[in-house]
């Protein structure tokens, strides 16, 4: 671990996880997370204004138990990053607002990230550098998109989108109809591993040659599979829940896997990493593994625990920005809860990149006792 490496605490509050992570260079030193899943769940999905209160609540024990894990101590930071979106906004308002006053209390160097940027810069921490370009990815509970990254820190380039449901919310859907409880992806991967993948021909959205080829549509696919769970149960007969979960499952990995293989193709990439909560998926990991090994592309996938939400990911894309000099953001930093991709980060309006003394304007003694 080299010394000159920059050591940046990163703060992610974009949904219900409250995540702080400290990275040294590409180092993993601390992970803490604190969910408000269990809030949830008997509301069947996030609610902002709960998810909102419980990371104002968990804060600063969670970055106390970073600093903690990782053994080191606020002065001897690099720099501050949070996620500046897109994300809810009551959410990300409360990262961003105890990222500015930690970086203003320390005197350190402040950076709002993009979320996703930060989902394909954490496999840094398991695999080492991302080779550039990079194809990415990235399935989530908000997000299912196709990125063509050839710097993480400043080129990151939409190749295709989901046009409506993200992968994440069908599994949510779907397992909510079969009454598996709130969230779906684990329990529907569970019980998939028991069931027939070719049982049920559920639709394959947007897999024509005449539809985009990198979008991606799940909405059609969630409207079959619960109006075929509703005709079994109106004809009485009994729904065998680990063929549909299976069926289903594997008709939302086959699109994914399909599409992701063909943009590396069509662009020469021989890279792909897989990030979001759905990269979790057992089932997305085993076809994408395969899919890429006959297309001679090398598969990165994070280990599950970094493919959800986690401050890792925001302090990972912050020691990046640190170690390629991009300027800090200013602490009139907003959250922006439809930020773009294509902005990595959110520079600040005086920004000079070799240069961090700027970014306060106040005295550099430690505020922070």
């Amino acid at each position: 671990m080299a010394a000159d490496e920059p050591l940046v605490l990163g703060i992610e509050t974009s949904c219900d996880e409250t995540g702080v992570g400290i990275v040294h260079g590409t180092t993993l030193l601390a992970d803490a997370v604190a969910s408000s899943v269990d809030t949830h769940a008997r509301f069947g999905g996030v609610v902002p204004e709960i998810a909102s209160r419980a990371h104002l609540e968990a804060m600063v024990p969670t970055i106390e138990r970073a600093l903690r894990t990782a053994g080191v101590s606020p002065k001897d930071l690099d720099g501050i990053a949070v996620t500046a979106g897109p994300g809810l906004a009551g959410a990300l308002l409360v990262g961003v607002s105890a990222a500015k006053a930690y970086a203003y209390a320390l005197g350190k160097p402040l950076y709002g990230v993009n979320h996703l940027a930060s989902h394909i810069c954490v496999d840094q921490l398991e695999h080492g550098r991302l080779p550039e370009p990079t194809m990415a990815l990235l399935v989530s509970g908000g997000h299912s998109s196709l990125l063509l990254s050839s710097d993480i820190t400043s080129d990151v380039r939409p190749m295709g989108a989901t046009i409506d449901d993200a992968a994440g919310e069908a599994f949510d859907k779907i397992a909510r109809v079969l009454d598996l409880g709130f969230p779906g992806g684990p329990v529907i991967d569970r019980l998939a591993k028991e069931g027939d993948p070719a049982a049920i021909a559920f639709p394959r959205g947007l897999s024509t040659a005449k539809d985009p080829a990198y979008d991606f549509s799940f909405s059609g696919l969630k409207t079959a599979v619960a109006r075929w769970i509703e005709a079994k149960r109106a004809a009485g007969e009994e729904v065998p829940v680990r063929d549909v979960a299976a069926s289903f499952q594997e008709a939302v990995v086959d699109v994914l896997t399909r599409k992701a293989v063909r943009a590396c193709k069509d662009e020469g990439v021989d890279h792909l990493m897989i990030g979001g909560g759905v990269a979790a998926n057992s089932r997305l990991r085993a076809l994408a593994q395969e899919r890429c090994e006959r297309a001679g592309i090398r598969l990165r996938v994070p280990r599950p625990g970094l493919c959800t939400d986690n401050g890792a990911m925001v302090a990972a894309l912050g020691a990046e920005m640190v170690a390629r000099n991009r300027p800090a953001s200013d602490l009139e930093l907003s959250a922006d809860s439809s930020l773009p991709v294509t902005d990595p980060h959110v520079p600040g309006a005086h920004a000079h990149s070799h240069d961090h003394d700027h970014v306060h304007e106040v005295s550099k003694e430690n505020l922070y006792s």
